[in-house]
This record gives structure tokens, C-alpha cells and sequence, in this order.
């Protein structure tokens, strides 16, 4: 089985205009399925797996193997592992100036980008693939339960059975302590990581309190628990999402919320095999938020803001988006029924919403005052459009 992935025409269109895209995704998100998809659309292309020592040395001399291949695609995947690759790319990019000439993969973020924005600036465009979304999935409320429950990397939602699907995440996440961390440099011992993201799990859409966080795990301090968090978000496992900053003339929360991305892997670290273990934990809000707010980040036009809001008074919306032409707000509910607290009513007031969106497990959209709607979750990607 495979699904039509949201992000395949738009990264077609970013290579018709620039000469490098950098698709970029946590491991076995299906960025080389995604890639082998463009290849077969655009014509003949060549694939080479930087992780691979071989494809390593036939890279190693870019300048004179590049040149060769300028009537093709160039795929080059895990990029990470040659941290000097962008440099090398600039004179054979700019000795050859076309559109769609190379498609680089990437599973961590913010060292690639700020390599790529030294070395390729005016030269590449980005393009974030996420596990598999509510839009790609199907419009029903069986599909998304199974979508939540296992989450959206590809091997762990097309299992053929829950409990398949659970021991791939988990083997999915020892893998990641024992070596894709340390692969991106990160030096914490395995167990300490998976500690560290199980109390994560445990905290899905809580603000991060980093003192007593680390003071659970054993009195880490505050400086180590912001870096084990900055080493997750590099991988494109955590989000750190920030408070929507509002001159409103109200004490607003400065503290983050902190998600793990993907809502397998939340389960999978608490243990939670199946949708009637699930809905019996305390984690189910954070995990529902958490899944519905990667709907939101995934779906938002480039260049929007997206925060939270929360004043000491008790207003608060799960999520606000500021594109510069419209501040849009939705509040997360796990009910069939959803009926937003007064803090929500006053939180529009307070920031002049545009429009408003009550996120819920329902069947189809309807209104529920002027002005709000109560909105299905794969129906978050259509409230701006298609993507520019």
C-alpha cells in the first residue's frame, strides 16, 4: 500500500525552480520512497547513500564526478554524514545554474540548515516530510484512530497488526539511542536518552519546567535538560512549541510546551499497544493535542508563526497561527462534543482572532458560535489552501 504523499507536488514544483531542494525528515519517514517517486516523474536520476562508505568515496572528489551528471537528478541521501558537502556543491551549482539538478535527504535539521544557508543561499529550497498525516490517510474516524494510535512513520501505520506496529516503534527507538543519536553527535548513554523521552511522553504538552524535569531523572540540571531537548528537535523528534507573544497587556506564560512529534512514539514509550490502553491513560489529551497540533505545523504556509497562548489568568488557545494577514487560532478537544472553557472565549478577545477552530474526533465540520467552527482533523490542511 501506498499512500499520495501531500509533500510530492510540492517538492516537484521547489526543483522546477531551484537547482537544490533539501527534503528533510526524522529516519524511516519515507524520504527515499518519496524521493524514487520524483525520480520516476522527472526521468533518470542517480541515488547515492551517503551513509554508505562506498558512495562516500564516490563523492569524494565532487568536483570531478559532479559534472558528469548534469542531465540527470542527483539523489543524495543522509547528507548529514558529510558535513562539508553544501560547500562542495556551490561551484558545480552555480558552473551550471539549471533548475532540479540535486535532491538532498537529511534527518536532522537545524545543522543542515544552517550549513546549507551559509554554502547555498539563493540556491536551495527546503521541504520538511512528516509521518503520514490525517489528510493523506483518509477522511474517517477509524482510519484516524489507527493513525494516532500507531502513528505516521510508514512501517509502523501499515502494519498489518497492532502489536506488529508497536514492536516496530519500539525497535524503531532503540535504534535511535544506540546509534542514529550518537551518529548526529549526541553523547548521552542510550538508557539515560530513552529515560529522558519515556519522562517526555509521560509530560506530552505540558509547559517544560527544565529544573524539574532533570530533578526527576536523577538532578540533571536545567542546562543538560535544555540540550537533550535541543539534540531532539535537531532530529525532528521533538517540538518545541513557544508562546505566541502578544502585546496585550496581560502576564503571559514564558515557559514552552514541549511534544514528542509523532504519537507512536509516545505510546510506544509508555507502552500503550492498543486504542482501549490508550484512552484508559492519563496522557491521552497531551497525546491528542500533540498529534493534532503536527496537523496544524505541517499544513501552515511558509513563513507563518505558530505558538500557544496561556495568560496567568487562565485564557488560553492550544495553538495560534500568525501568517501577517490573518492570526487564526484552534483549540484542541479529544471529545465528540466539544465545548471550549471560558479562557478560550477570552483568549480570542485578547489577541483579535481572525477566525477560530475547535479541533475535535468528529465526523464533519459544523459551526459552534460566529466565527468558530468545530473542525475534523483532516480538514486542518484545507483551512489555508494549497500551498504556495
Amino acid at each position: 500500500m501506498m499512500l499520495d504523499r501531500a509533500s510530492l507536488h510540492h517538492t516537484l514544483s521547489l526543483l522546477s525552480q531551484f537547482p537544490a531542494v533539501a527534503l528533510l525528515g526524522p529516519r524511516q519517514v519515507g524520504k527515499t520512497t518519496l524521493a524514487r517517486q520524483i525520480a520516476r516523474q522527472r526521468g533518470p536520476a542517480l541515488f547515492l547513500d551517503l551513509e554508505s562508505e562506498a558512495d562516500r568515496e564516490t563523492l569524494r572528489r565532487p568536483d570531478l564526478f559532479l559534472p558528469a551528471y548534469r542531465d540527470r537528478l542527483v539523489v543524495l541521501d543522509e547528507v548529514q554524514w558529510v558535513p562539508d558537502l553544501f560547500t562542495a556543491l556551490r561551484p558545480e551549482i552555480d558552473a551550471d545554474r539549471q533548475a532540479g539538478r540535486f535532491l538532498l535527504l537529511g534527518s536532522a535539521a537545524a545543522g543542515l540548515l544552517r550549513q546549507s544557508a551559509e554554502s547555498l543561499a539563493g540556491r536551495i529550497a527546503y521541504e520538511a516530510l512528516t509521518p503520514f498525516l490525517a489528510c493523506e490517510v483518509g477522511p474517517d474516524l477509524a482510519t484516524l484512530q489507527r493513525l494516532w494510535q500507531r502513528g505516521g512513520f510508514p512501517l509502523s501505520y501499515l502494519a498489518a497488526q497492532d502489536a506488529a506496529s508497536l514492536r516496530w516503534r519500539q525497535a524503531f527507538l532503540r535504534t535511535l539511542m544506540q546509534r542514529d543519536l550518537p551518529a548526529l553527535g549526541v553523547r548521552v548513554a542510550a538508557e539515560t536518552m530513552r529515560r529522558f523521552m519515556t519522562m517526555l511522553a509521560h509530560l506530552q504538552g505540558q509547559l517544560l519546567n527544565g529544573a524539574q524535569l532533570g530533578q526527576a531523572l536523577g538532578g540533571l540540571s536545567h542546562t543538560t535538560v535544555a540540550r537533550y531537548i535541543d539534540h531532539l528537535v535537531d532530529a525532528l523528534l521533538v517540538r518545541r512549541l513557544e508562546p505566541h507573544q502578544a502585546n496585550v497587556g496581560k502576564r503571559l506564560v514564558k515557559s514552552p510546551k514541549v511534544y514528542l512529534r509523532d504519537s507512536g512514539l509516545v505510546h510506544a514509550l509508555l507502552g500503550l499497544g492498543t486504542p482501549q490502553e490508550l484512552q484508559s491513560h492519563p496522557v491521552v489529551g497531551g497525546s491528542w493535542e500533540g498529534f493534532v497540533i503536527e496537523q496544524i505545523a505541517a499544513a501552515m504556509p511558509e513563513g507563518a508563526h505558530l505558538g500557544f497562548y496561556r495568560t496567568s489568568a487562565g485564557a488560553e488557545i492550544d495553538a495560534v497561527v500568525d501568517t501577517g494577514l490573518r492570526r487564526i487560532a484552534f483549540e484542541v478537544k479529544f471529545s465528540s462534543a466539544p465545548k471550549p472553557t471560558r479562557g478560550f472565549w477570552q483568549a480570542l478577545q485578547d489577541l483579535q482572532i481572525d477566525e477560530a477552530y475547535v479541533v475535535a474526533p468528529v465526523a464533519r465540520r459544523y459551526p459552534l458560535s460566529e466565527g468558530v467552527q468545530v473542525l475534523p482533523v483532516w480538514e486542518v490542511a484545507g483551512v489555508w489552501g494549497e500551498r504556495p
